[in-house]
């Protein structure tokens, strides 16, 4: 069975679909003039921010994101805040973990701030993902920075009966993204996965996971940051007949359903597209010929 080869020419923009209730229960959004405590590179092309910001850091759940501005008060440009997924959050600090990757005016200005300045961060924003009632084992397959929008994942299920099994995927093992928060909550079943040692080849991967994981397999798949990676889950989400969730990466200019510049391009009859923003970043992924 090889759904990669057969659904090559649909994207999977047009496979998602809400969660059923989306929106529902998800926390107000506030805004902070942030403190940057922390502010270094990581890894290749990657960039840490450790920000004080208590009630996004308090409420904010799995896969959610928020909302920064490059722009300090003092200057002219970048206007537009750019999204970024939490990569970790400490609710008792009342601390966010942010790490961008560094590809252009917008992020080289937020990775241009040092401790003790003041960030304008609105959030928490979106739905994130949702663990099922029920749920003993989750596969997370994150790609890059995509990665960035699933440790939250394991950070929300440490110490519960959850057991986490990660996939970090990248070019190389310095752009690998993940490690750090997974380990740190207390994920032991990680593989990273590079390009450069073939250990990423899709075909390959699926082999590993199969092998590892078809005597008692998760029920619920969430990934993010690949396409080829997205197919994956989907078809081993069918084998296993496993929840399947993707996160979604957009340019969004507000981040609140506001612009509706972030759709995503399925049309629901009349209906507008979900919006990235609003009714995601984390939907349902379902097969082209399921019954929405």
């Amino acid at each position: 069975m090889n759904t990669l080869d057969t659904d090559a020419d649909i994207p999977v923009t047009d496979r998602v679909t809400p969660l059923p209730g989306s929106g529902a229960g998800r926390p107000a959004a506030t805004w902070h003039r942030a403190q940057v405590l922390a502010s270094q590179p990581h890894g290749r092309g990657h960039h840490f921010l450790r920000l004080e910001a208590p009630s996004i850091a308090r409420t904010c759940q799995a896969g959610q994101f928020v909302m920064l501005t490059a722009a300090r008060d003092e200057d002219t440009g970048p206007v537009l805040p750019r999204p970024m997924a939490v990569y970790a959050r400490n609710p008792r600090a009342g601390t966010l973990d942010i790490l961008l990757g560094v590809v252009g005016d917008g992020t080289r200005r937020l990775a241009s701030f040092r401790p003790g300045e003041r960030m304008l961060v609105v959030g928490p924003l979106g739905q994130g993902f949702r663990i099922t009632r029920g749920t003993r084992r989750v596969l997370l397959v994150g790609r890059g920075i995509g990665t960035c929008s699933l440790t939250t994942v394991a950070q929300e299920c440490a110490g519960t009966e959850v057991e986490i099994v990660a996939v970090a995927s990248g070019r190389s093992a310095d752009r690998v993204v993940g490690a750090d928060v997974y380990r740190a909550a207390g994920v032991t079943r990680l593989h990273e996965v590079t390009d450069d040692t073939g250990s990423s080849e899709v075909t390959r991967l699926r082999d590993m996971l199969t092998a590892d994981l078809d005597q008692a397999p998760p029920q619920q798949i969430m990934t993010c940051g690949s396409e080829r990676l997205a197919r994956l889950c989907e078809e081993l989400g069918r084998r296993w007949a496993a929840d399947v969730q993707v996160s979604l990466e957009a340019h969004m200019a507000c981040g609140l359903g506001y612009c509706h510049g972030c759709a995503t391009g399925t049309r629901s009859g009349p209906e507008e597209s979900p919006l990235i923003c609003a009714d995601g970043p984390v939907f349902r992924l379902v097969h082209p010929d399921t019954d929405r």
